[in-house]
């Protein structure tokens, strides 16, 4: 697995009491605890991968190609025997990015997830599409083998360093970013928090929670129980606690606004979303942002949070997204109601 250096830990209004902050809004255990499952080249510019200075957070690059997967659960057991697995065609830090694709695609997963389980499926298509495509590990404990767990200011942070590692190894101007659950805002704060937005043209959200989730209306509840937002935290992550509606964090993210001028921004959300409710919270409501239900793209298709990233329909809306000179219609077909829960459980438990 090849690795990236020291992040700079990211300060911002927050200071240093924001984690405590972050513990007074936090979804129940259940529901967290569930979303928390989820979730020949040149040589890369730092080997070695460390510790943030507060030892809390770090970020890796996989290197080592794994085959497509079509389910969390697949990705889950492959990596299970191959935990430097990389999504197939991403990390290539020799590609270099073409007249009619100029822009590398930058892959952020999920919640306690990993590249290789979140992108599996859509990055080779990416590359096949014609794409430059990379995608890091980030937000993970030392000693851990699983991402996106810890402090997201901290993970937005190594978002921007491994953005402006990609530019430096392909010459490109600007990349393309693609953010699944929290990845989509974790990118979208180094977009409009940390500087991002010269460095950026689309960015795309899946199953972004642009504006948290009260989950089934249990946030409230929990705002109301002492003591309950620790137990939140130790059953899934500092990282899952603040993703929350009304968190420090998604206060702070759409503080001023929540998009900046020159990117163009997308969500892709699902009326049937299991941890996002109301499922308007996913929309961006500021200038250039477009705003896709899947539902009103595909009735028939019920896919929700977990399967977001495995769902053909979202794949394909993505690829023509980011490649419109090799764009197809979708194939609307129906998807049941809850797929890749399940799989997303038994993933947790492999």
């Amino acid at each position: 697995m090849a690795q990236l250096g020291p992040v700079a830990h990211c300060e911002t209004g927050q200071n240093g009491s924001r984690t405590a902050r972050a513990l007074r809004r936090v979804a129940p255990a259940g529901v967290m605890a569930l979303a928390a499952a989820v979730i020949g080249a040149a040589p890369i510019v730092a080997p070695q991968a460390q510790a943030l200075p507060n030892g809390d957070s770090i970020m890796m690059v996989p290197t080592v190609p794994g085959p497509p997967q079509t389910e969390h659960l697949g990705a889950a057991t492959y990596l299970k025997q191959h935990p430097d697995a990389a999504p197939q065609g991403a990390n290539d830090f020799g590609c270099k990015p073409t007249a009619q694709h100029p822009y590398p695609v930058v892959l952020a997963h999920g919640t306690d997830s990993s590249a290789y389980s979140d992108w599996s499926a859509l990055s080779p298509q990416l590359a096949q599409a014609g794409l430059c495509v990379f995608a890091m590990n980030y937000g993970g404990k030392p000693g851990k083998d699983s991402y996106g767990t810890e402090d997201v200011w901290d993970s937005s942070a190594q978002v921007g360093t491994f953005v402006d590692q990609v530019l430096a190894a392909t010459g490109a101007p600007k990349v393309d970013m693609v953010g699944f659950s929290q990845g989509a805002s974790v990118t979208r704060y180094y977009i409009d928090k940390l500087g991002g937005a010269p460095k950026v043209d689309q960015w795309i959200g899946l199953a972004s929670p642009s504006y948290g989730g009260v989950m089934y209306g249990l946030v409230p509840v929990a705002d109301k129980v002492p003591g309950i937002y620790k137990l939140v935290q130790a059953a899934s992550s500092l990282a899952a606690v603040q993703q929350a509606a009304g968190s420090p964090f998604m206060n702070d993210l759409n503080s001023g606004g929540d998009t900046v001028p020159g990117v163009r921004y997308t969500t892709i959300g699902s009326r049937v979303d299991e941890m996002i409710q109301p499922f308007g919270n996913i929309a961006l409501k500021g200038a250039g942002a477009t705003n896709l239900v899947l539902q009103d793209l595909c009735s028939a298709d019920l896919t929700g949070h977990f399967h977001m990233v495995y769902d053909p329909f979202v794949q394909q809306t993505v690829v023509n997204l980011l490649a419109p000179d090799r764009a197809v219609a979708p194939n609307c077909v129906p998807v049941a109601l809850g797929t890749g829960i399940s799989d997303v459980v038994l993933a947790a438990h492999s």
